[in-house]
């Protein structure tokens, strides 16, 4: 508790770092509601920015903008039926029916506060469960954090999408794109053809903007049928009842928010399920608890509680395993590796132990709470004049200049052409993945990971004089390994048992 009292000192005195805090609170929010744009594009976008700016801002403008765009993506799902985020699916299934019969600020409001709700119980999870983690994680070696690079990469390859084959490409392809540069203990370059751009790697900020940004802006010169915004938000009603929830609604929710906000943040902790896994857990597990399930689909308050609670309660959570092990759990917190290593800092359980990052990831954690509340009193107040306002932008306006801004953001990143290059081959290859099903998600977090795995396998390789067996000599390694081979065989059997399910019966003979 000193810490964080510390941390929120910190935070408070440093009017940079308070002044990003709100303004990333907006930025989230606007990023979220966006139909196509989500946090992590904005995130990616953003990076080059957090280059400027010291740690605490750069990590806290980040961080916050990844929870309030989680939030965000609710305004669109309400309003316009469309899902700002993946995240937001389930929202629009109560959401969007309250706005057909004029209840489009009751159904803000009760996301608003479930957001909070569900935030508030993340970020608690995160404070105290990254540092109870850390103390037993803080005497890991090489063995140990290759078995744990393997089993993340297993674990979220087989999880993230539809398909695990495709899942574990998508795997495999990011850490082979990672390889590319100079080998990190012979100093030989590797897939380079030749070009001196490329001897030192693959930047993360270009990579990051063509996967994210670019892709999906790519997809949504595809959908050019966004006309129906203004008009789906013309839907509304003045009267005081139908524009704000009231405390017996609240009431009724509050147990089902705190079970949601459970579910998200034990989901958040797994790296690779997410928020849009959350959503859809919590959203059945309340229409299966409810005495009247029927209702749900049709527009009640409940029905945006329990998912945006757990929607939101990922978010904290989902930084444990990136501070604990270093292993990112979600894309915002794969971004967020390339913050801390631009700022010299080391993710992993040594972070708790030296004074001055320690100081610095309370200070992350009070901004965390303070951003909550930030896009909590934006959200609440203001969430129907930002939909207002993204209804009436122009698409032929808005995803042209989202475009030129990720050029510029990748091009400023290092201020070469070659990063430019490097963004629009890997928008086309995100746009690619994303139309047949890859996961882009596995793509990023194992092109983040990748070389970090190389080196703790060669360490490994050079204090073990068993070869490769120290890897299943060593108990808590081989325990690692028997999870990452254990999660693999469930989802695999999963995905088999479903897709048994809706086959279709053999036709009848004539």
């Amino acid at each position: 508790m000193t810490d964080l009292i510390g941390g929120f000192v910190n935070l408070f005195t440093n009017p940079e770092a308070l002044a990003f805090t709100i303004l990333a609170a907006f930025v989230g929010i606007v990023a979220g509601a966006l139909p196509g744009l989500t946090a992590s594009a904005a995130i990616a976008m953003l990076l080059p920015l957090s280059f400027h700016l010291g740690p605490l801002s750069a990590l806290a403008f980040l961080y916050v903008i990844g929870k309030s765009g989680r939030y965000g993506g609710s305004i669109a799902a309400i309003l316009f039926n469309t899902p700002g985020t993946a995240a937001s699916a389930a929202t629009m299934q109560d959401g969007y029916p309250m706005t057909q019969r004029g209840e489009a600020g009751k159904a803000l409001k009760t996301a608003t506060l479930a957001s909070i709700v569900g935030d508030y119980f993340g970020e608690i999870v995160l404070i105290f469960g990254a540092v109870l983690i850390a103390s037993y994680t803080s005497d890991f070696g090489p063995t140990e954090y290759f078995c744990i690079y393997l089993m993340a990469f297993i674990v979220i390859g087989s999880v993230v999408g539809k398909s695990v084959i495709k899942g574990i490409l998508s795997t495999i392809l990011g850490a082979i794109v990672a390889m590319i540069g100079l080998d990190t203990i012979t100093g030989e370059t590797r897939m380079t053809m030749g070009l001196l751009e490329l001897e030192d790697g693959l930047a993360l900020v270009p990579l990051l903007i063509g996967v994210f940004v670019i892709s999906e802006i790519i997809i949504q010169a595809e959908q050019a049928a966004k006309q129906g915004l203004a008009e789906a938000y013309k839907i509304q009603s003045d009267s005081s009842s139908a524009n704000h929830i009231t405390w017996s609604e609240f009431k009724r929710c509050i147990p089902l928010m705190m079970r949601s906000s459970l579910v998200g943040s034990i989901i958040g902790m797994m790296p690779g399920l997410g928020s849009s896994v959350a959503c859809f857990v919590a959203y059945g597990e309340e229409k299966r608890r409810s005495k009247e399930p029927e209702k749900w689909g049709t527009g009640i308050v409940e029905g945006i509680a329990a998912p945006e609670a757990a929607n939101n309660a990922v978010s904290g959570p989902s930084m444990i395993p990136l501070l604990t092990l270093g292993i990112p759990g979600s894309t915002v917190a794969a971004i967020l590796i390339g913050v801390f290593l631009i700022h010299g800092i080391q993710v992993g359980p040594t972070i708790f132990t030296d004074p001055t990052s320690r100081e610095l990831i309370f200070s992350l954690f009070a901004a965390g709470l303070v951003g909550i509340a930030a896009y909590g009193a934006m959200g609440y107040w203001g969430g129907p004049f930002i939909g207002r306002m993204i209804a009436y932008l122009p698409a032929r306006l808005l995803y042209p200049f989202i475009f030129l801004t990720a050029i510029a953001a990748a091009y400023s990143s290092r201020a070469s052409i070659v990063d430019v290059i490097i963004a629009l081959l890997f928008g086309i290859i995100g746009y690619v993945m994303r139309r047949t099903e890859f996961s882009t998600a596995a793509f990023v977090i194992a092109f983040v990971l990748a070389k970090n795995a190389e080196e703790a396998f060669r360490q490994a390789m050079l204090l073990s004089d068993d070869g490769i067996l120290i890897f299943v000599k060593e108990p808590v390694a081989l325990a690692f390994l028997l999870v990452g081979a254990a999660v693999l065989i469930l989802r695999s059997v999963s995905v088999m048992r479903a897709s048994r399910k809706v086959a279709p019966a053999p036709a009848e003979a004539p």
